[in-house]
Formats: C-alpha cells, sequence, structure tokens
C-alpha cells in the first residue's frame, strides 16, 4: 500500500498543481486504505471518490489535498472540519494542525470515524449539524466543509478569526458548483471571496444548508 500511496501522490497529486510541501508529505503519510470499506482496500489510492455508506463518500485524493493547501493550514492552526465522513480529510488535517474540531450529522459514520481516527490524539470528534459550525470551539484559523452549501454559511464565516479561511463547495448538487475559499477581514479589511473551480459533492445538510429530503 506503500507504494501505491506514493504513486498516488506523485501522479495524482504533485503531477497537477499540489505543491505545499506540507500538504503532500500528510497525504503521503496517511494510509488511506484505513478510511475506506475493507472490500475497497485496493481501490483506496484510485483517482476517485468511493462510498463509504449512508449514501457518502470518501472525496477523491486530489480534492483532500486541494482543499487543505487552499486552507494555508500552519502548524499551529486550530481547523474545524465539517463533513466527517470516514475520517480522511480529518487525518491529513491532523498532519498539518494543531488541533482539528471534525462534526459529522449521521452517528454511525461519527463513531465509526472516532475509532479510525483514534491513532491521531489532536482530533475530536463530534456528532451534530456541521453547517452551523462549532461555535463554542470558536475563533478557527481554518474551516473545511466537505458538502456543498447554498451559500456561504454565515455562522461558519463569523466562526473564522481574522485572516481565517474557509474553504467550502457553494451551489447546487450536480448543477454547477464551485468551490470557494472566504477569507476573513482582519481589523476594517473587508472579506475576499476567491472562486477555486468547478467541484462535485453530496449536498450540506442543516440549519445552514439544504433541508434534509
Amino acid at each position: 500500500m506503500q507504494a501505491l500511496r506514493r504513486r498516488m501522490v506523485e501522479r495524482q497529486l504533485a503531477a497537477r498543481d499540489i505543491a505545499d510541501p506540507r500538504v503532500l508529505a500528510a497525504m503521503a503519510k496517511v494510509p488511506r486504505e484505513l478510511f475506506v470499506p475493507t472490500g475497497l482496500h485496493e481501490r483506496a489510492y484510485d483517482d476517485g471518490p468511493l462510498p463509504i455508506g449512508e449514501g457518502q463518500t470518501i472525496s477523491q485524493p486530489y480534492i483532500v489535498a486541494l482543499m487543505a493547501q487552499a486552507a494555508e493550514i500552519g502548524p499551529g492552526d486550530r481547523v474545524l472540519d465539517v463533513g466527517t465522513g470516514s475520517g480522511y480529510a480529518a487525518a491529513v488535517l491532523a498532519e498539518l494542525a494543531r488541533e482539528v474540531c471534525t462534526i459529522e450529522r449521521l452517528p454511525r459514520l461519527a463513531e465509526a470515524a472516532r475509532e479510525r481516527l483514534a491513532p491521531w490524539p489532536n482530533v475530536l470528534v463530534l456528532c451534530g449539524d456541521g453547517s452551523a459550525g462549532v461555535p463554542e470551539g470558536a475563533p478557527y484559523d481554518a474551516i473545511l466543509v466537505a458538502a456543498g452549501a447554498p451559500v456561504l454559511p454565515a455562522a461558519l464565516r463569523d466562526q473564522l478569526a481574522p485572516g481565517g479561511r474557509l474553504v467550502i463547495p457553494v451551489g447546487e448538487p450536480g448543477i454547477g458548483q464551485r468551490l470557494m475559499r472566504l477569507r476573513r477581514g482582519r481589523d476594517d479589511d473587508e472579506d475576499v471571496e476567491e472562486d477555486l473551480g468547478p467541484v462535485a459533492f453530496v449536498p450540506l445538510i442543516g440549519v445552514e444548508g439544504w433541508p434534509e429530503r
């Protein structure tokens, strides 16, 4: 699996536009096969998403790396990860940040991720509506959201520290979702929003997201 992981980093990440050496090192270190169903271990390093149950997926490795790079995470940063899923992205973020709080709305996924993430003591796994963030832990230096919101959620923006980065897909699933980065202004500076390109994510369900169908 280590050879497959190295090949994934070289061909899927470094050969594209992932240039942050810390992100590449984190992706090379975290064993992705631990975060996919047993029957999919041989496909753990495929260049695409994989099902993890409950109608959810583990994101394509490139997308995990792209979002981590866009969040510009420093070793002293506190990070909120919305949409834990299998826990893979939280493990990658834990290699980059001082603390990671990750929240998942589906109890079975949250419990399974908590067990998988035990080797990363700087990760706290919660179960709840991540669309509203985790205000009791704010402010965060970076917030990453692994589900598409209708608009940039105000609650998440408000939980950023000055200069903090929110990386989130925005738009209706299947119809032109865009990966957005919001950098919260410092002092009297205005927030800065950037469009990082097209993506495809499951919908963000919750009070600041889409209604549950």
